[in-house]
């Protein structure tokens, strides 16, 4: 890994986010095995590069759709954590007023038009956000986050054809973290990189290494000049890896322990924080500081939700109905 031509600054605040992300996650893991979590959740430690790289790459009122694997993404577009971390614990004061949870977490604010529980279900809501952005000549990109399992759906099909057809400012951004579900990607699918589909739709496709945020961000910042200059779409495939199950009820029998290892061994931080080390961009200590001051976010927040009020259950419809159609 090598450093861009970035000023050091940019290059401190994506391990900042980075190391935010995986604190929150490590919380989380921790919360949902002391019974404080309610229903599931999908984590995606191993996977920080992609949805900084990407962010990183993004104007503050450009878009994203996320998925049911959300949290980096939501972070990385720049979210309260408190307010994240209490609509995690289903509390008023969380993004959705608690009601959404780990996997329907938006931010509307920051651009985070929200993560979606259907698989490549926010595929084609991002292909209308950037007809919306086309017609309005804002000059602004959406960016749609899904898995490898959700590239063989029709969903994504349907979206990249109709998104190539009118030129649409979508970046399509594939985080192939090898399995969809139990089902390795290679398994499911006879080429080799996700991104060779793009041809089909006559858009620009590359795969990168997904465990380096530097080369996620020069392809992120590619794709998305090219959509806000109108040239329409691309498909983006970082290749990464989840580090835990798909959610807290996978045995992960489908793979060892030593795979899971190889791959922590190109952990993303890790490499990010050896970039700053041999570039003299960071002392040691300096990021130990780093990672300090993200677990002490997260306890803040930790604090902030447990101390927020839990929704009133005469408030449950409000939000689900229009005001003049409730029963």
């Amino acid at each position: 890994m090598k450093a861009l031509a970035l000023p050091p600054n940019r290059l401190i605040e994506m391990l900042r986010t980075m190391l935010l992300i995986r604190a929150f996650e490590e919380k989380a893991d921790e919360l949902f095995a002391l019974g404080r979590v309610h229903g599931t959740m999908h984590l995606s430690m191993g996977q920080e590069a992609v949805p900084t790289g990407v962010c990183a790459a993004l104007n503050p009122d450009d878009y994203i759709l996320s998925t049911h694997r959300g949290h980096g993404h939501c972070l990385a577009k720049g979210a309260d954590v408190r307010r994240m971390m209490a609509e995690f614990l289903g509390k008023e004061t969380g993004y959705c007023r608690g009601r959404g949870g780990s996997m329907h977490i938006a931010d509307v604010e920051s651009g985070n038009l929200g993560a979606n529980g259907i698989v490549a279900g926010g595929l084609p809501i991002a292909t209308g956000v950037g007809l919306s952005i086309q017609m309005r000549r804002t000059g602004q990109v959406c960016v749609a986050f899904f898995g490898d399992g959700a590239a063989n759906e029709g969903a994504f099909h349907e979206s990249l054809n109709l998104a190539s057809i009118w030129r649409l400012p979508v970046v399509f951004v594939c985080e192939n973290n090898q399995y969809g579900m139990s089902m390795p990607a290679q398994a499911s699918m006879n080429i080799e990189r996700i991104s060779t589909r793009a041809a089909a739709y006559g858009i620009p496709g590359e795969t990168v290494d997904g465990m380096d945020v530097l080369v996620v961000y020069e392809a992120a910042k590619a794709a998305t000049s090219r959509a806000r200059s109108g040239e329409g779409p691309s498909l983006l495939e970082c290749v990464t890896y989840r580090y835990k199950g798909h959610s807290k009820s996978d045995a992960q029998r489908y793979r060892t322990r030593e795979t899971v290892e190889a791959w922590r061994e190109r952990d993303p931080i890790k490499l990010f924080r050896a970039m700053f080390l041999t570039e003299g961009l960071l002392a040691a200590d300096a990021a130990e500081r780093l990672e300090q001051e993200a677990r002490a976010a997260i306890e803040d927040a930790l604090r902030f939700a447990e101390a927020s009020p839990e929704p009133d259950p005469a408030t449950l419809l409000e939000g689900v109905y229009a005001d003049e159609a409730r029963p």
